[in-house]
């Protein structure tokens, strides 16, 4: 078989640019009738169920040589766009800008949303309560530390349900002005300086750590300070102008946190799903038992089980649990008819599809 010239591939490669846009722009178009009939029809414009399904399709039909990965980033923007064309969305999250709260909205909606950083874990549901924003972005738990107080604070009392999930696996990286033997203080938020705690011993045991709202605004502080460092990613070295002084500081390599999507509606079963729910139970010998039997009873996989004091009432606990499935699955949904009978109170915080690792 004859071999190609640059010039004949460089020929085909300009060809095929030309169909992917004349076929993207066709996708669009459909989008555009999809959004009027969602429209007309009262369906929501965001539908992470759907995406999923997507997702799934795409992995199962790609052949290579494009990695399903790199599909994936592609499709994401393909969906983001898609989406903004039908109707115009806004994301609030916890930042500021480059935070990893910050980068899991930009990794889950993609860069056609207004994503909006805001100071607080509160302030998102505030503005996604009172619908000035379309959905929130914010942390729930991260593999070594631990549950995002502030979110399970909100979650008990907020009218939102969680829509989706992002699990992402968190590298800090250490960022300065100046080299690491200048550094004498060192600014993060406290779940990145708990991460790194062993790193820093190690490396850096004479400096302060001074305590932040988040990783990037750890990076501003330490762009004020010549003799400051931050916590934080990568991607905030770029955005804030600093030295990446070293980088994968975690103590665990495994190191991932995962972040929930936060707003109105609810998302359709895929086959794949989880369920969040949150109960009391009566101040009673056994009352905890009692409330888990009917989940054994009908083989449902607990993935997740916090306790959690409630305030003003010493050593009473509401608790936070995920499970595998979702809640209009007959068998999910008749497992929950059976606990409320055993619980003193009950709320379904959402069922979601599962989501999967991002780098």
């Amino acid at each position: 078989m004859r071999k190609k010239s640059m010039n004949t591939i460089r020929k085909e490669i300009r060809e095929k640019d030309g169909q992917i846009v004349r076929l993207l722009n066709e996708r669009a178009a459909l989008s555009l009738e999809a959004g009027k009939v969602k429209r007309r029809l009262g369906m929501e414009i965001y539908d992470p169920s759907r995406e999923s399904r997507v997702f799934g399709y795409l992995a199962d039909i790609n052949r290579g040589p494009l990695a399903g990965e790199a599909l994936g980033h592609i499709y994401r923007e393909i969906l983001s766009s898609s989406r903004q064309i039908q109707a115009p969305l806004s994301i609030a999250c916890l930042g500021p800008e480059s935070s990893f709260t910050h980068l899991a909205a930009l990794c889950h909606f993609g860069r056609s949303p207004r994503v909006l950083p805001r100071r607080s874990i509160g302030q998102v549901f505030d503005e996604v309560e009172s619908q000035k924003v379309s959905y929130g972005v914010v942390p729930m738990e991260n593999s070594v530390e631990g549950s995002v107080k502030h979110t399970l604070d909100r979650l008990i009392d907020t009218p939102l349900r969680i829509r989706a999930e992002i699990v992402m696996k968190i590298s800090h990286c250490l960022l300065s002005r100046g080299g690491k033997g200048n550094v004498r203080t060192v600014y993060s938020h406290p779940q990145a300086l708990a991460q790194c705690r062993t790193w820093i011993a190690r490396n850096l045991p004479r400096a302060e750590l001074v305590e932040t709202d988040s990783t990037a605004s750890a990076v501003v502080r330490a762009r004020e300070d010549r003799r400051g460092a931050a916590i934080g990613s990568r991607i905030a070295s770029e955005t804030y102008g600093l030295r990446m002084v070293a980088e994968g500081i975690e103590d665990h390599p495994t190191n991932t946190t995962r972040f929930i999507v936060m707003g109105g509606g609810q998302s359709e079963p895929t086959g794949d799903d989880k369920t969040s729910i949150l109960f009391g139970t009566p101040h009673a010998p056994g009352a905890l038992h009692a409330a888990l039997g009917p989940f054994s009873r009908a083989g449902i996989n607990l993935l997740r089980i916090e306790s959690y004091p409630i305030r003003g009432r010493m050593w009473e606990y509401l608790f936070f649990v995920d499970l595998a499935g979702h809640a209009a699955e007959k068998k999910v949904r008749d497992c929950l008819r059976r606990l409320e009978r055993k619980t003193a109170f009950l709320k379904v915080l959402g069922s979601y599809p599962k989501g999967d690792e991002r780098g």
